[in-house]
């Protein structure tokens, strides 16, 4: 966990979920990978918000992989703003096998733009499968490089499952923020629902992958708006 804290963005668009996905513990060797991922708020003040972050990733083996990212913001009645360009790593340990757990470390370097600290992010990512199920946890921790900010503590989890192979899956997702180092849990941001996942095979040399969902606000999340809407599209291909 020290580890976690230490490679650690508190992002300019702050509502968790928004924009993030939550990241699986295994690599493909060979696998490159371009993604967007949107997510817009829906209901109370903050009701039409949005963001829109871009990903370009490529695993160098099943071991470790690096991207790069471009994360944009829009407030309702305004233009897209680019918000900040972030680099990031993932190092996959590999599986804990009695637990059938896989285990993964990510780090990122976030520059932020438009006034926007830089930020360092960690996560620990574990990934549980068994059969139709594909279970996912990432602990994550948060700290702007200049200013006395302590680091901020998040999560994000999911619960899947297959209903046609591997094509069609359904489940649920939540994003939330636990407080600080300095002051754990309390009434925090959550955002939690159903979720469709879907992959559409042989498109060119590889596939597509599709997520969609609307996620609940619960707790302080519900002062500014009722929920999220989700959609994360890539494309995945061997190189």
């Amino acid at each position: 966990m020290t580890i976690l804290l230490l490679c650690v963005p508190t992002a300019a668009f702050a509502e968790p979920g928004v924009g993030d996905p939550v990241y699986g513990a295994t690599l493909k060797r060979g696998t490159a990978e371009f993604e967007a991922r949107y997510g817009r708020l829906t209901g109370g003040p903050d009701d039409k918000k949005d963001g829109l972050t871009l990903e370009a990733e490529y695993a160098f083996s099943n071991r470790f992989a690096a991207a790069a990212l471009v994360e944009t913001t829009r407030e309702p009645g305004s233009a897209r703003t680019v918000e900040s360009t972030s680099i990031e790593a993932i190092y996959a340990f590999g599986q804990i096998k009695p637990l059938k757990l896989d285990v993964a470390l990510y780090g990122e370097y976030k520059h932020g733009l438009r006034g926007n600290d830089d930020v360092l992010e960690g996560k620990l990512l574990l990934e549980h499968r068994a059969g139709a199920f594909d279970g996912r946890l990432n602990l994550i921790g948060e700290h702007a490089l200049r200013g006395g900010e302590p680091v901020a503590l998040s999560y994000a989890a999911s619960a899947d499952w297959s209903l046609v192979g591997d094509d069609l899956r359904l489940g649920v997702e939540a994003f939330g923020d636990l407080g600080s180092t300095q002051h754990f849990g309390g009434r925090q941001e959550t955002y939690a629902g159903p979720v469709i996942k879907a992959d559409v095979e042989r498109v060119g040399p590889g596939e597509i992958e599709i997520e969609a969902g609307w996620l609940r606000a619960f707790g302080s999340a519900r002062d500014h708006a009722d929920g999220q809407a989700r959609l994360l599209v890539s494309y995945e291909f061997k190189f």
